[in-house]
């Protein structure tokens, strides 16, 4: 196969690309001109209010995208997504793609941005990748206010009695900076007390982004988000602070839905940027409502692997906002594959441990199946992948009565899509109904169970003293009943990224169990969670400038 790409970069391609005014990109949906609000030429955010004027429209087909556990570098589920939109759009459907906003910590660290790649990339990726619309910064400024009103709440008396060994909310920044990691403050007590700095997109302010449908609802579980707890063990809320209403009207601008455009046209909603290990990892909640009523087709995808992204955007996005996916594509690739084989080196060709890696791939066609969803594995080709290891896999799958295709997007676009395109259209038509993992009657301990003995294939979840405390303190407060999100590590099914593969005989281990009250779910920490990430020995920064014409470079 020729490959035209091959010495071009991503950057390179996006540069060629002829770019159309976003009011046509928009018009493609029938979205007005009047519920626009453009940041320049090609890209602009659409007025919350709009989802009032459709609500009422007939909804699209929702494919949600996710992979199987991933290597360090990922499978390509953002490219995957964009490549599957353009490839339905040349099969003449009506179709646009949801996807997160990039996070400046991956992005300026080790990971890069989450634009896509090749002919299969939204654009501008250097726009999109930095500063875009804003809505991390004011994420951020609305996170951090609450957290100045709070110790200023502290220094003028502590009317509310907050119990310094008991508060919740740390402070967060866009990047990752290892020394912010822990710090001291002092507030006005009679002595300084610990703190920290998570990355925004772990605050739980971007899941309440995420999961709001205007701004009168993100004002209200602002307000419930719970920030400490008082000398009498009730908790403090941002309410009691009154901090409600300035933390909504920094995000006034946030909520509204940003619209782009993919390398072949295809419109492209890129809002909200929550992690998928610390949260619920997906886009937000009302880019994809208005996408469902303004296509007939609409890619969404979700954080990582089956087990945390798709669990959670089935148990906590598509139960809070009534969404009812059609299918779902599982993402993989020769280098997943040889990785949870046990390849030493899984860049390189190994068909013997790629064959063995199919066990985890399996695992997550399981779990899809447990949501009453028809599902696709897209078999992500990388340049170099070497075509009979690719064969022998193919082989493989379909002699297991594995439903599997190839897809090579990045370097044709949609025309590398077009076959897994053919069966998500006819997978879409089948009658399906979203089945919920568990019940939120119930109890936390059981909710964490069910998420570790059906999604990881653990035998069960063991609370440490701690844990059974936090959860027995949430049950009694009234917060029993959330959907939980299980923080954990993203490179095994596990809590234990050692564990590659499809682990079997082991238990997670809950270490703690914080109340998420705004945003609606409980969260369970397992494992050892990095919630302020580091910068590796030489980060991308280092590679990232900027010319005399203002271009960027090293994207």
């Amino acid at each position: 196969m020729c490959y035209l790409s091959i010495m071009k970069t991503d950057l390179e391609i996006a540069a060629s690309a002829r770019l159309r005014p976003i009011t046509e990109v928009a018009g493609a949906l029938d979205i007005p001109t009047g519920h626009l609000i453009p940041f320049g030429r090609h890209f602009a955010k659409i007025d919350a209010g709009y989802f009032k004027e459709v609500g009422q429209k007939p909804s699209g087909r929702l494919i949600l995208v996710t992979a199987m556990s991933p290597t360090p570098e990922g499978e390509g589920k953002t490219t995957l997504t964009i490549g599957l939109a353009q490839a339905l759009k040349l099969l003449n459907k009506r179709v646009s793609a949801c996807i997160r906003q990039p996070s400046l910590g991956p992005f300026f660290g080790a990971k890069g941005g989450a634009t896509g790649g090749g002919y299969s990339q939204v654009l501008p990726p250097e726009e999109i990748s930095i500063h875009f619309t804003g809505d991390d910064h004011a994420v951020t400024a609305a996170h951090n206010l609450i957290s100045s009103m709070m110790d200023n709440s502290i220094h003028y008396g502590n009317p509310l009695n907050i119990n310094a060994q008991r508060i919740l909310w740390p402070r967060i920044t866009e990047v990752n900076d290892r020394a912010l990691r822990t710090i001291k403050v002092n507030a006005g007590l009679t002595s300084e007390r610990g703190d920290q700095f998570h990355i925004s997109a772990a605050s739980e302010l971007m899941s309440v982004l995420c999961l709001s449908l205007d701004i009168k609802e993100l004002r209200s579980r602002a307000g419930e988000i719970i920030v400490a707890f008082d000398a009498k063990g009730a908790p403090v809320k941002v309410a009691d602070l009154k901090a409600h209403g300035s933390a909504a009207a920094l995000l006034k601008n946030a909520i509204n839905p940003n619209l782009v455009q993919s390398i072949e046209g295809v419109p492209v909603f890129v809002h909200g940027g929550p992690f998928g290990n610390i949260s619920i990892g997906c886009n937000s909640l009302l880019s994809t409502a208005m996408a469902l009523k303004s296509s007939d087709y609409v890619f969404t995808e979700a954080g990582f692997a089956t087990e945390l992204g798709a669990e959670k955007f089935f148990d906590i996005k598509c139960r809070a906002g009534g969404l009812n996916p059609s299918c779902v594509v599982i993402v993989a690739t020769l280098r997943s594959l040889r990785f949870h084989g046990g390849s030493k080196d899984y860049k390189a060709g190994d068909a013997r441990a790629a064959l063995r890696g199919i066990d985890n791939l399996k695992k997550h066609i399981e779990n899809i199946t447990k949501f009453n969803l028809p599902s696709l594995v897209a078999l992500n080709r990388y340049i170099d992948d070497d075509p009979h290891e690719m064969d022998e896999v193919m082989k493989a799958l379909r002699s297991e009565g594995i439903n599997a295709v190839t897809a090579d997007v990045r370097e044709l676009g949609g025309r590398g899509g077009l076959e897994a395109g053919e069966e998500i259209v006819r997978l879409c038509e089948r009658e399906n109904g979203l089945k919920y993992l568990y019940d939120n009657g119930s109890s936390i301990e059981e909710k964490v169970s069910t998420i570790a003995r059906e999604m990881y294939g653990a035998e069960d979840a063991v609370f440490t003293e701690e844990a059974k405390d936090e959860a027995a303190e949430l049950k009694r407060l009234g917060y029993g009943a959330l959907p939980v999100c299980v923080a954990k590590t993203p490179k095994s099914l596990s809590d234990d990224p050692a564990l590659i593969g499809r682990p079997k005989g082991f238990s997670i281990t809950v270490r703690r169990v914080r109340p998420a009250a705004g945003a609606g779910f409980i969260i369970a920490e397992c494992g050892n969670i990095l919630l302020m990430p580091g910068l590796p020995k030489h980060p991308r920064a280092e590679s990232i400038d900027i010319d005399d014409n203002g271009r960027i470079r090293g994207i």
